[in-house]
């Protein structure tokens, strides 16, 4: 597999990131000596890992911006031929313990969402993984209505994990962020508070952005707001 050097500008990165735009997985693959499985049921995080490859992201699974030195997050969305997103995305895990005195200024969500590379993918199911297109890349920074939204919702989040009602949590709450079991099975057990302030095990919870939001994203862009 080759080694791709981090770049070290943003205009580095942006021309890397445009000159993957248009080839199918298998091309790219084929130019990193990547093998493209069959399909993503054992493979989940493939699509992403090869992205970072090729652009030469080196934060890995670190709580740090996919490239740190550059202030910027890398974040694959696949989308379907309306480009639509075809999921949530991902932001990062919920501190649900040592987490008093945590505002949103110092947050993880904060600091991952301040500059993001959006690559958009082709996702759809029908579509042979290695026929899969690239799409063009977007770079966002949230403007200061949806950094209200992100942190209203945050905030809101925040309030049921601190106050001890991580059971209360579900799928409905936030309107552009949501909070969601994050692990590879139910097994995945971590602490969290109770409802009496004392330590409960629950399942590890992680912060993920909603279509509807993301969407927006990738519109402006077509817009060119």
């Amino acid at each position: 597999m080759r080694n791709i050097n981090s770049p070290q500008t943003e205009q580095a990165l942006l021309q890397r990131a445009n000159a993957i735009a248009g080839l199918t997985f298998a091309e790219l693959a084929e130019e990193l000596g990547i093998i493209v499985p069959p399909d993503l049921k054992r493979d989940k995080g493939w699509v992403g890992q090869l992205i970072e490859t090729a652009l030469g992201a080196k934060a890995g699974s670190k709580p740090e911006q996919d490239f740190a030195h550059l202030g910027i997050e890398l974040k694959t969305i696949p989308i379907n031929s309306n480009g639509y997103p075809l999921e949530t995305t991902f932001v990062s895990l919920a501190p649900l313990v040592q987490n008093s005195g945590v505002d949103w200024q110092h947050s993880h969500v904060k600091h991952k969402l301040s500059k993001v590379l959006w690559i958009p993918v082709q996702g759809e199911r029908q579509i042979p993984l290695a026929e899969r297109y690239i799409g063009s890349p977007i770079l966002w920074q949230p403007n200061s209505r949806q950094e209200q939204q992100l942190r209203r919702d945050w905030e809101e989040l925040m309030d049921y994990i601190v106050l001890g009602k991580v059971a209360q949590i579900n799928g409905t709450l936030g309107d552009v962020l949501q909070l969601r079991p994050k692990g590879a099975n139910s097994r995945a057990i971590t602490k969290g508070i109770g409802k009496n302030g004392e330590m409960i095990d629950t399942l590890p919870l992680g912060f993920y952005l909603r279509k509807e939001f993301t969407a927006e994203i990738l519109q402006n862009f077509l817009l060119g707001k």
